[in-house]
């Protein structure tokens, strides 16, 4: 859980440009304010961003496109643009979830939010210039990718932006936001599951399919379990700030438990999709993340440290990490099984 790989140990500064803008993709949260603060205006974008986790975002328009490969609809300019376009629209969350929890003063100098990485607006990382800037490139890109499958896919497209832009808007930038009254968690299922996979194959296809709704289960519970996870980290700074995730409705005990059993049914589900030939045998290869699922489960049946160990990168975040590792790791694993079911469609038992 201490290291984050060889690029986390090579000062950014040191690195070229395309090095730092994909290094903002990989490993995990990189804390360092005053390393961010001498890079160049791409990379602060990125790393303030949260660029990191855009890899569930990523995963499941790969997940959407392997769906579409399977029933032999697939279009590369199509995914390409499915992929930008689910990318674009999670930094535009991130960053609204920043600037709201900012102008609410929830993400204070005390907050877990200011300790893990880096803060757009708080930090004094961006300035507002080069926010607003970032900001306006990515709505203009997502509008213009919004546009052309409303042109090339009418109502159904219109159908999937509209619950997009509604759930984006309800998680954190409504009068009474989704994540504080204990319903971001299942919003985020919904997003990284349906949403996402299921309208992504639509954006394909033109129809909606109740398999790609299925499919998108095991991978939406994996990303529900991030943000569980993160929430039970900060349950004491949300309870005091009157934010009230699931977790601090809950409890942190059952909390902890609700997330065991959201790991495990990501395993449960897939299995039954398989058993009842939503999917091919090959998407058993999801049983090769099993190790780092129990390993994460592990660290959820044991009290959180009161300090991080040495080299912790991203404290005081300890539940997400170890869901947002398995949860990594799983999302890759699976879009395997889904590739070799993909090629070999036929096979379903």
């Amino acid at each position: 859980m201490a290291s984050v790989g060889l690029m986390d140990k090579i000062p950014a500064a040191s690195r070229s440009k395309p090095t730092l803008w994909l290094g903002a993709f990989v490993g995990f949260y990189r804390p360092g304010v005053e390393e961010v603060q001498r890079l160049d205006s791409v990379s602060k974008f990125l790393y303030a961003a949260r660029s990191v986790i855009l890899v569930i975002s990523a995963q499941a328009a790969i997940i959407a496109g392997l769906l579409a490969v399977t029933d032999r609809q697939f279009n590369w300019l199509v995914f390409l643009l499915v992929l930008i376009g689910f990318v674009v629209a999670h930094m535009i969350s991130n960053l609204s979830n920043d600037y709201f929890g900012y102008k609410r003063g929830h993400d204070t100098p005390d907050s877990p939010r200011m300790r893990y990485t880096v803060h757009p607006l708080a930090s004094g990382v961006l300035d507002t210039r080069v926010l607003m800037t970032g900001l306006a490139i990515l709505c203009a890109i997502g509008i213009g990718i919004t546009a052309f499958f409303i042109v090339e896919r009418g109502w159904i497209a219109v159908a999937f932006a509209a619950a997009g832009i509604a759930l984006l808007f309800l998680y954190d930038a409504a009068p009474i936001p989704l994540k504080c009254i204990g319903l971001g968690e299942l919003a985020v299922l919904l997003v990284w599951g349906p949403l996402m996979v299921g309208g992504g194959y639509a954006m394909f296809t033109g129809h909606v399919s109740a398999d790609a709704f299925y499919v998108s289960i095991p991978y939406g519970l994996g990303v529900m379990s991030i943000l569980i996870g993160k929430h039970i980290d900060q349950i004491d700074f949300d309870s005091a700030k009157g934010i009230r995730t699931l977790p601090v409705l809950l409890g942190e005990r059952t909390a902890l438990r609700l997330n065991i059993a959201t790991v495990v049914l990501m395993y449960i589900v897939a299995a039954a999709l398989i058993a009842l030939g939503r999917l091919t045998l090959f998407a058993a290869v999801i049983f090769v993340a099993l190790p780092r699922g129990v390993r994460a489960l592990s660290v959820m049946i044991r009290p959180r440290p009161a300090a991080p160990p040495e080299g912790y990168v991203g404290w005081p975040l300890w539940y997400h990490r170890a869901c947002l590792v398995h949860n990594r790791l799983f999302g890759w694993i699976y879009i395997l099984g889904l590739a070799a079911g993909a090629v070999w469609p036929a096979i379903r038992e």
